[in-house]
């Protein structure tokens, strides 16, 4: 039975997290069609285009992602700090930017004023709209509909295009964090789609790397590499964007089938700082999803996690226990 979203997303523990949509039956509805020899690859623009559309508006980042032929994977940050700092006004702009609001919302952004009565529902529908911009489930809804209504006219057919709800799991600490996020910038490599990180086409590294190159900054529409992290983790992955660059890079050329499956006197900085060893690092960028099927952390992390959500089963702790130790 599938666990209910507001038993997986604890805010208290983490605002990271990995969220996979697949394809209805796992066709290649963003890919080539072997059977008929068509191709949807433009769907895969599609889904980065509206991804990166929706992080502008919503008090979401998007720190990873990768636009694969019958599947998307996303790695998400939650600011819902940044949403319960925004006034009134702020929130209700943004909200029309996705939809049309109500009567109310759209006489208020007129300038009309509302009487006491109206106030009242004002409120309430301002802190609802509060809370979806913070909220995944509205983050994967807005995308994963966008998407099927615009393939579904193009066929010219009815139906679902995703096989169901997005699957979520929380990345309750650094090491989690950095494993997935290079489980998903590899993701064209393990499925041979491409040989190198920058010809990794619909993906965030292919980006980063572009971005870099081109003007020397990040790129605007990804949450930024903040360097090293502090007691209290900034707004911002906690890890250098050169050293995860260059781990990347390092393991892609591991899961290489030419490639012995070992460092040689390589140094690796963050690997060494989430003190986790190649080997554990090697399975994690390259099962990730079939050895952790829930929440990702070390013991401790799952503890709190857990306690917060008033879960007694703890899943994933002998593999956390082994690869992330």
């Amino acid at each position: 039975m599938a666990i209910a979203r507001k038993r997986q997303v604890s805010l208290v523990d983490t605002k990271y997290y990995h969220c996979i949509s697949r394809c209805v039956r796992r066709a290649f509805l963003c890919g080539e069609d072997s059977f008929t020899g068509q191709s949807y690859e433009h769907r895969r623009g599609w889904v980065e285009d509206k991804l990166l559309e929706l992080a502008k508006v919503f008090c979401i980042d998007v720190c990873a992602y990768a636009v694969m032929s019958n599947h998307t994977h996303l790695v998400l940050y939650v600011g819902d700090n940044q949403a319960n700092r925004l006034n009134d006004k702020a929130i209700i702009i943004r909200w029309h930017k996705l939809c049309k609001g109500t009567l109310l919302t759209q006489k208020y952004v007129r300038g009309e004023k509302l009487s006491k009565v109206e106030l009242i529902f004002f409120n309430q529908t301002v802190k609802q709209y509060r809370e979806r911009l913070s909220s995944i489930s509205w983050f994967m809804r807005l995308l994963n509909e966008d998407i099927a209504r615009r393939a579904n006219k193009e066929d010219n057919c009815t139906g679902r295009f995703w096989e169901g709800r997005f699957k979520s799991q929380a990345l309750l600490d650094e090491a989690a964090l950095a494993a997935c996020m290079a489980y998903v910038d590899l993701n064209p490599i393990r499925a041979k789609m491409a040989n190198t990180p920058e010809e990794s086409d619909h993906t965030s590294v292919q980006k980063r790397l572009t971005c870099v190159a081109a003007e020397g900054k990040q790129p605007k529409q990804l949450l930024r590499f903040a360097g090293m992290p502090r007691q209290i983790m900034p707004k911002g992955l906690p890890f250098e964007i050169k050293s995860y660059l260059e781990l990347v890079e390092l393991t892609g050329r591991i899961i290489r089938e030419d490639k012995r499956g070992h460092i040689d006197n390589m140094n690796l900085p963050l690997l060494e700082r989430l003190n986790i060893s190649p080997e554990n690092w090697l399975k994690l960028t390259t099962q990730f999803t079939r050895v952790f099927h829930g929440a990702v952390g070390r013991p401790t992390s799952q503890a709190s996690y857990c306690e917060n959500l008033k879960r007694k089963r703890r899943s994933n702790i002998s593999n956390c226990e082994k690869l992330l130790a």
